[in-house]
C-alpha cells in the first residue's frame, strides 16, 4: 500500500544503475522532477574483455544519489523503483552479501560457456527468438558456478543486490532482467530442463516476477541508511533500456522510441513478440502485457570527432543536403543490428568537400541507419505507426533531429527528460497508485513532458533517398546486408 502522503504532495523514486554513475531522480504525477541526485562509479577493465564491479560499490552509490534526489525535497515518496545494466550478474550469499565481483553487461569472459548453452538449449532459444551471447548472464553466470560456489550462494542480478539491501530480505527478481539469463518470457518460467543439462543448479535461481510487482518494502537499516521513509514499497523494476522506454513515454503498440548516444538503440512496442530469424532483436515483456522489441546498433554518436565544436559543425552541415559522400559511421568494428556482421567496419563512399560536407556525411549515414532499422522491424511484421521518440545525448542537436525526422519521413518528439530513473518512476507511480489500476501507458504519457515536436520538411525523404539507396547498395556488396533485407528497405524504407 502506498505510504500517506499526508499534506505533502506525492513523488515516485526512480533509480538508476549505469556503467559510470547511480543516479536518482523523484517526480511527481506530472512529471515534474522534485529532486535529483548521482554518485560516480569505477569499475575495472582488463584482457580478454573483462570488466567488472564492486556490487558494495553500487550500494555506497544508491545511498549516495538518492541522499541527494531526497535533500530538501517537499513531497512524500509513494514507491521506488530500480533498474539496471542488462546481464550484469554476481553470486551472493545467504544474507545478501556480494561473494563474487560484478560482472558487467558487456564483459565476455564467457565465450565457451556461451556457446555451449546455445547448442544446449538451441530449441528453446529458438522458440524464443533469441540467441545466447557470451556477454549475456546466463553465460557469465555459468563461468562463476564452474569455478566453485559457496554454501547457500544465489545468483543475483544488479538491481536485485540492490533490492535485497533496500528490503532487508531475499527478493525476487524481474523478468526483464532475467531475460538474458535465460528467463522463457512465453511461459513465464525457468526453462530447467536447459540448465539441468548444463549443470545449472535451480536452487541457485531467484523466483521471478513481472515489472511492476511490489517487492516488499524499505526497511529500517535502508531508511537510515538512504533517507527513504520506512514501509515505503519497493518494486520490480526492468533493464536499464527498458526502463529508458518507458521514460520516453512510447508504450503504445507500434510505437518506437530511437536512442541516440554513442551508438543507436531502437525499441518499440508491439502486441505479440517479435521472431526475428537472424536474432538480431529480441523482445522484453512489459509490465502491460505487450512486449518491447529491440535492437543495438553500432553506428552512433561516438563516431564524431572528439572535442569539435559540433554546433557550429551542425550549421555547416546544413548546407549539404544530401552530402556528397555517403557513410556508414560505426563506432567500433562489427555491426549488431539491423543486421550481423562481425567483420563490419566504418567506411565513407567520395571525398567530403570540406569540414562540413564530412559532418553531414556522418549524421546522414547515422539516420540512414536508423530508417534501415525501422524498415527491417516493419518486414519481420511488428507495426511502425505514429511518431518515432528522439531520446539520448543527441537528441540535444536540433539540427540533427530535424534531419533525422527529414529521412525518416515522419515526425518525431523530443522529451524533457527521458532517462532510465524517469522510466523507474513511472513504473513506481503505476504499482503504487491509488484507486482502480491506471493502464501504464497513460502514466507514462501524464509523466513524460514533450519538449519539441519536430515534423519532416516537405521533400525530405526523397531528397535523401539516392543517398541512402546507395548506402544500402554498398551494405549488400560487401556481403553485410542480406539481399531480401536490402530488397524489403528500398521498396518500403
Amino acid at each position: 500500500m502506498p505510504v500517506p502522503a499526508g499534506d505533502r504532495p506525492p513523488g515516485w523514486l526512480g533509480i538508476d544503475l549505469g556503467t559510470q554513475s547511480v543516479r536518482a531522480l523523484v517526480a511527481d504525477a506530472s512529471g515534474r522532477v522534485l529532486g535529483r541526485g548521482s554518485a560516480p562509479l569505477a569499475g575495472h577493465r582488463a584482457a580478454a574483455g573483462r570488466h567488472e564491479q564492486g556490487p558494495e560499490d553500487w550500494w555506497t552509490g544508491v545511498r549516495t544519489a538518492v541522499r541527494d534526489a531526497l535533500d530538501g525535497l517537499d513531497a512524500a515518496v509513494l514507491g521506488v523503483a530500480v533498474c539496471s545494466t542488462s546481464g550484469t550478474v554476481l553470486l551472493a550469499g545467504p544474507s545478501g552479501e556480494a561473494l563474487t565481483a560484478g560482472l558487467m553487461y558487456d564483459d565476455g569472459r564467457a565465450a565457451a560457456e556461451a556457446a555451449e548453452a546455445q547448442e544446449t538449449g538451441a530449441e528453446v532459444w529458438d522458440r524464443l527468438g533469441v540467441r545466447i551471447q557470451p556477454s549475456w548472464a546466463l553465460a557469465k553466470a555459468l563461468w562463476l558456478v564452474r569455478r566453485g560456489v559457496a554454501p547457500g550462494a544465489r545468483l543475483a542480478h544488479q538491481a536485485d543486490f540492490v533490492n535485497r539491501r533496500l528490503v532487508g530480505g531475499p527478493v525476487a527478481t524481474d523478468s526483464s532482467h532475467a531475460l538474458k539469463t535465460g528467463y522463457d518470457l512465453l511461459s513465464e518460467s525457468w526453462p530447467m530442463g536447459v540448465f539441468e543439462e548444463l549443470g545449472l543448479d535451480p536452487a541457485l535461481l531467484p523466483g521471478v516476477v513481472r515489472p511492476g510487482t511490489v517487492l516488499g518494502a524499505v526497511c529500517r537499516e535502508a531508511a537510515e541508511a538512504t533517507g527513504i521513509a520506512e514501509g515505503t514499497p519497493v518494486v520490480a523494476g526492468m533493464t536499464d533500456g527498458c526502463a529508458s522506454q518507458l521514460g520516453s513515454g512510447a508504450l503504445r503498440v507500434g510505437r518506437w522510441n530511437s536512442v541516440l548516444g554513442t551508438t543507436l538503440v531502437l525499441k518499440g512496442v508491439t502486441a505479440e513478440p517479435v521472431r526475428d530469424p537472424a536474432g538480431v532483436m529480441y523482445s522484453h515483456r512489459s509490465p502491460d502485457g505487450t512486449w518491447l522489441p529491440g535492437g543495438a546498433s553500432s553506428v552512433g554518436a561516438g563516431a564524431l570527432p572528439a572535442g569539435a565544436d559540433l554546433a557550429a559543425l551542425d550549421a555547416r552541415a546544413a548546407a549539404w543536403e544530401p552530402s556528397t559522400a555517403v557513410a556508414y559511421p560505426l563506432v567500433s568494428r562489427g555491426e549488431r543490428f539491423p543486421f550481423l556482421a562481425p567483420g563490419a567496419v566504418g567506411f565513407m563512399l567520395g571525398d567530403p568537400a570540406d569540414d562540413g560536407d564530412r559532418h553531414a556525411a556522418l549524421l546522414q549515414g547515422v539516420a540512414f541507419a536508423e530508417r534501415l532499422a525501422l524498415a527491417y522491424v516493419g518486414a519481420l511484421g511488428a507495426p511502425v505507426e505514429g511518431p518515432v521518440t528522439f531520446t539520448g545525448g543527441a537528441a540535444r542537436s536540433a539540427y540533427w533531429c530535424q534531419l533525422r525526422a527529414d529521412v525518416l519521413g515522419r515526425p518525431a518528439r523530443v522529451p524533457e527528460h527521458a532517462d532510465p530513473a524517469l522510466g523507474m518512476a513511472i513504473l513506481a507511480a503505476c504499482a503504487t497508485q491509488e484507486g482502480p489500476g491506471r493502464p501504464l501507458a497513460d502514466i507514462a504519457e501524464s509523466m513524460v513532458r514533450i519538449r519539441a515536436a519536430v515534423e519532416p520538411r516537405p521533400g525530405g525523404t526523397e531528397r535523401f533517398t539516392g543517398s541512402y539507396h546507395r548506402l544500402l547498395d554498398e551494405l549488400e556488396r560487401r556481403g553485410w546486408l542480406p539481399a531480401e533485407v536490402a530488397a524489403h528497405a528500398r521498396e518500403h524504407g
